[in-house]
């Protein structure tokens, strides 16, 4: 299955560069140019990443960042930013961010990014699918995924 971005920049010239090198990497790649058609798009579709930047008309990342979770969009984030001062990059993470890029940045370096969060949101979500077949009833364990029963 083909993963899926969404970017959400108002920079038209990063964006373009952006979603060029995505497209030829294989993703399929949405754009919003502000942070409220950004938002409307991450509530009504899930994403398998969402490339934030922090400085957008209308609603900032940070704003955006924050109502995602708040909804209980779980799309992992990455910030893609200029404003580069420890405070800001804290700030992003602890938003619920998954990772926070400088830029100017290398686009290797962003793709490597975006494959590092993609494999740890992809562990997450097999180990939560296994999580999800085991039953336990009293003393007894039945494991859908081995299946075993267990007293």
């Amino acid at each position: 299955m083909k993963k899926n971005i969404l970017i959400i920049e108002d920079e038209s010239d990063v964006v373009n560069f952006i979603k060029k090198g995505l497209t030829e990497y294989g993703f399929e790649v949405a754009v919003a140019f502000d942070g409220s058609s950004g938002f409307k798009m991450a509530c009504e579709k899930d994403y398998s990443l969402i490339i934030l930047d922090i400085m957008l008309p209308q609603k900032n990342g940070i704003e955006v960042c924050n109502d995602l979770r708040n909804n209980g969009v779980n799309s992992p984030i990455l910030f893609l930013s200029a404003l580069n001062t420890p405070e800001n990059i804290a700030n992003g993470l602890n938003l619920g961010a998954d990772d926070y890029l400088v830029k100017p940045f290398k686009f290797s370096v962003l793709i490597a990014r975006i494959n590092a969060i993609l494999r740890r949101s992809s562990l997450n979500s097999n180990s939560a699918q296994a999580d999800n077949n085991i039953f336990t009833i009293s003393n007894l364990i039945v494991n859908d995924n081995m299946k075993s029963v267990t007293r």
